[in-house]
């Protein structure tokens, strides 16, 4: 089998796995405090990443600098991203949950413009942003029995919140990347961000109930860190390193779907068409967002390419 269809495999083992977690992580947190269930899932997964990173090279880069970028990336990701999500899909179904996250592209986009003063929106993101956030109020009113419901309110807040903060902490990662063996600094975001969540616990997490043997803790639990996280990540690497960016983000289409029907089929999830509409509505934005994002920056580097010839043109004023 060539290293080519190996890919793709693992493409097709990241979109059907990371679509999955979220059903997992609604089984988990039902017995479980939330935060400290994020944070066992993600220390243990941050051990076995670094071990991962460290047998692939022993070179890395400790300085004072790339531990507190990696500490500050794995607070925005680790902790606030899925800490968030786990602690709201203790009030939302796992459905919801994905395909509120599945806006993260549209928001990341969104701080970009904010934070760069080089980027510019044209009509293709506009429109993205307005479908893709057109099906968030769908879902608002496909649960609208639900509005006066304070706690499914906080579980929709914290999981816009935990997409926002995963935008925020990925476009924050671009600024300052160190080239030294990436996957030994993505287990130290993991762990950083694991024991953030753990100091978190005592103040947000109840302990009133907490059934560490119930058998859906077990399983989501090894689920989500052998699978959701160690066994995803690293073909996530390997997918990006045999296939064009653009085929292999294709997972983020396929995940919200997958969580949908999967929230339908175990948790008996209300699945209808307002559903099926605010699926469309904010996939279709996520493709508008990025296609448009993708034609501007090429219209940005003909521009670029157009003034560096035109400079390096002779003056004719010269003699």
């Amino acid at each position: 089998m060539s290293k080519h269809t190996k890919a793709y495999l693992a493409l097709i083992f990241i979109c059907i796995v990371w679509g999955t977690t979220y059903l997992a992580i609604r089984l988990g947190v039902q017995h479980f405090p939330a935060f400290l269930f994020a944070a066992i899932r993600q220390l243990v997964s941050g051990i076995i990443i670094l071990a991962i990173g460290l047998f692939m090279s022993r070179k890395v880069d400790l300085s004072i600098g790339n531990i507190r970028h990696q500490a500050f990336v794995g607070f925005l990701l680790i902790t606030l991203g899925n800490g968030l999500v786990t602690w709201g899909e203790k009030y939302v179904p796992s459905g919801v949950a994905a395909l509120i996250c599945s806006l993260m592209p549209i928001i990341a986009v969104m701080v970009n413009l904010i934070g760069a003063k080089k980027e510019r929106v044209n009509g293709m993101i506009v429109a993205g942003m307005i479908t893709g956030f057109a099906g968030v109020g769908l879902i608002f009113k496909d649960d609208v029995s639900e509005i006066t419901n304070t706690e499914y309110l906080l579980g929709i807040f914290a999981t816009l919140i935990a997409t926002s903060s995963w935008a925020a902490g990925s476009v924050f990662n671009k600024k300052r990347i160190s080239l030294i063996n990436p996957v030994f600094n993505a287990g130290l975001q993991v762990i950083f961000g694991g024991f953030f969540l753990l100091a978190f616990s005592p103040i947000i997490d109840s302990y009133d109930y907490m059934d560490f043997w119930h058998p859906e803790v077990i399983w989501s639990l090894f689920y989500l860190v052998v699978f959701g996280s160690v066994a995803a990540y690293t073909a996530y690497m390997f997918a990006l390193k045999e296939l064009p960016v653009g085929i292999v983000t294709l997972y983020a289409y396929v995940n919200p779907l997958v969580a949908v029907l999967l929230g339908y089929l175990v948790l008996s999830e209300p699945l209808t068409w307002i559903t099926a509409l605010a699926f469309v509505s904010i996939v279709g934005g996520v493709y508008l967002v990025n296609y448009g994002y993708r034609k501007q920056h090429q219209k940005d580097k003909l521009k670029d390419f157009g003034n560096n010839a035109m400079s390096a043109l002779p003056n004719s004023n010269t003699k």
